[in-house]
């Protein structure tokens, strides 16, 4: 199968290891192994202490498995399948679809979504936001009037990176019964779940829902552990699981046994790696609020109320490429431009996730006042 570039990751492989600063991060700051032990219950640390580096089921171990469980409404260990998020992705496209099968896919999205689908041959019909004044609204109408009789798939993205967009349970559910009224199998990429910057946002993962559904959830975003690489797909769909299971054996087989211990940990004390990231992205964002109105004549920021990311519009007449090739070259941060995600060339995404965030928008504020 030929692949067009991620344009997204490799912008980010040309700056994001000698760029001096990263606004654009969707991640969190990542916590350090000695965090992720302190955490851990004397069990948890007998586990770690008595590692042994075999293979390990392929599924997923099972003490992983069941910690994943314990995070769901519906689903089992057994409705559980552990890789790296990206590989996940990959595998589930390439055993769901074939060429010529319709996809509705959210957009703009982190591109694996839809690439690989459209790769295989698919055709690609994209669930684009009403956009008022930056705050951005997916609405389930529009979805369904994208639907056909034969969409293969639908594939979503809660919260949504980049907007920062969640939906209302009410909303959710019109999503669910819209793929549910033509049997459509929903795919929820939600590696940025629970990171809700007010409880009453809260929303289910899907599969919990809807049994024609597949969630992915990981390590990467809610959790600060980025470098973990590891995943989740959870459905109660075993027919797809089990060929999900298959072509893995073509790929990595199963999963480093160190990193299932890790991500045990982390799952079984989850308010110690995700509420802190939470209160750090609040705090971030709030203070980029105050930044967007002391350059009200540059930005235009209408709020989240989820995720880690938000897109905000540059009021230039520059493409936002250039601005931000002339922001990283000027001054050493490194901002993703709109047209990574093919989203136009008038907006950037900013990350709240990483502690030096104040630190950066005072360097921003610099060039600004300089190119003024």
């Amino acid at each position: 199968m030929k692949i067009k570039p991620f344009k997204l990751e490799r912008y980010f492989a040309k700056y994001e290891f000698n760029a001096k600063y990263l606004i654009s991060s969707s991640d969190c700051d990542g916590y350090s192994l000695e965090y992720i032990l302190f955490c851990a219950s004397k069990e948890e640390l007998n586990l770690w202490n008595n590692l042994k580096f075999g293979y390990t089921d392929s599924a997923g171990s099972e003490f992983l498995r069941e910690s994943i469980s314990n995070q769901h409404l519906t689903i089992n260990p057994e409705d559980i399948l552990v890789m790296s998020p990206g590989e996940a992705n990959y595998i589930l496209m390439n055993v769901l679809l074939e060429r010529g099968d319709e996809v509705v896919c959210m957009a703009p999205a982190y591109q694996s979504l839809y690439q690989v689908a459209e790769s295989i041959g698919a055709k690609i019909k994209f669930w684009l936001p009403e956009d008022t004044n930056s705050t951005f609204y997916y609405n389930p109408d529009k979805l369904n009037e994208l639907v056909s009789d034969k969409t293969k798939l639908i594939i979503v993205n809660f919260p949504h990176n980049p907007t920062g967009f969640i939906p209302t349970m009410t909303d959710l559910n019109k999503i669910v019964e819209i793929a549910a009224r033509k049997n459509i199998i929903l795919f929820s990429d939600e590696m940025y779940h629970q990171i809700i910057h007010e409880p009453k946002d809260e929303i289910p993962a899907i599969c919990d829902i809807y049994e024609n559904a597949i969630s992915l959830w990981g390590m990467a975003k809610s959790f600060g552990l980025a470098g973990m690489r590891f995943g989740w797909l959870a459905t109660k769909r075993t027919d797809i699981l089990n060929d999900v299971l298959a072509f893995k054996d073509y790929l990595s087989i199963c999963n480093n046994a160190a990193g299932e211990v890790l991500t045990c940990i982390a799952l079984n004390h989850k308010d110690k790696f995700i509420q802190p990231n939470i209160q750090k992205i609040i705090s971030n964002k709030d203070i980029f609020k105050s930044f967007v109105a002391e350059n009200s004549e540059l930005l235009e920021f209408g709020d989240t109320n989820a995720c880690s990311t938000a897109l905000v519009k540059l009021k230039i007449k520059e493409s936002a490429y250039t601005y931000c090739e002339k922001l990283v070259s000027s001054c050493g941060i490194m901002m993703i431009p709109s047209e990574m995600f093919d989203y136009g060339n008038s907006h950037v995404r900013i990350g709240f996730g990483r502690e030096n965030f104040p630190e950066i928008l005072n360097v921003w504020k610099s060039f600004i006042m300089q190119t003024r």
